[in-house]
């Protein structure tokens, strides 16, 4: 069965190396037969937030915010590129994530970090862990942890060195779970409408 995939992203620094995690689950991604889309937070740009899309009258909503909350409450599940600053998650996709809330109910979410260090972002990926839950989604128990990213993918996310190696063996249990509970979602969500 072919699933959307949104692959969402949040660093705003001029040097941004998480671009290559993200490049290379959407072309993973793609590559087994599903449909995936990038949504970069800095190329979308929300402001900081001040409303949230449902507190805006129907139909007066920015346009990026119209138009990806359309994409997030279509899609069959989520990847959080989890960048890690000092012990906590990116600003950038902390924002565009709480500008929603009800458009990302009952469907799953799965976590990848990295960083420039050996412990890969992982304490992002475990603060991100509560926060997605809160928000209404299942996040899947397999998650993604690169780092040092520069040693592990290079500028076109493809996978270089052990550290690339090591991806490219976890990649498919990861894959295997968010699509388990897309799919599970899906036919749940098409059998019992959501209780709210």
């Amino acid at each position: 069965m072919s699933l959307s995939f949104l692959v969402l992203y949040g660093s705003y620094r001029s040097d941004r190396m998480g671009i290559r995690l993200a490049n290379y689950l959407v072309s993973e991604l793609a590559g087994r037969g599903h449909d995936v889309e990038l949504i970069d937070a800095k190329a979308i740009g929300l402001p900081m937030l001040d409303r949230m899309y449902k507190e805006f009258p129907k139909g007066e909503a920015p346009a990026a915010m119209e138009t990806l909350a359309e994409k997030i409450r279509t899609a069959d599940g989520f990847v959080f590129i989890s960048g890690e600053y000092n012990w906590g998650v990116q600003p950038g996709l902390k924002n565009l994530t709480d500008h929603f809330l009800e458009e990302w109910f009952w469907r799953p979410a799965a976590i990848a970090s990295y960083s420039a260090g050996r412990f890969s972002g992982v304490r992002a990926g475990t603060a991100w862990h509560g926060t997605l839950s809160e928000m209404g989604m299942v996040v899947i128990s397999s998650s993604l942890a690169v780092g040092p990213i520069a040693q592990t993918l290079d500028e076109n996310g493809e996978p270089i060195g052990e550290g690339g190696k090591s991806l490219a063996r976890a990649f498919p249990r990861f894959a295997d779970d968010l699509v388990w509970w897309a799919e599970a979602a899906k036919a749940q969500r098409a059998k019992v409408k959501p209780p709210y």
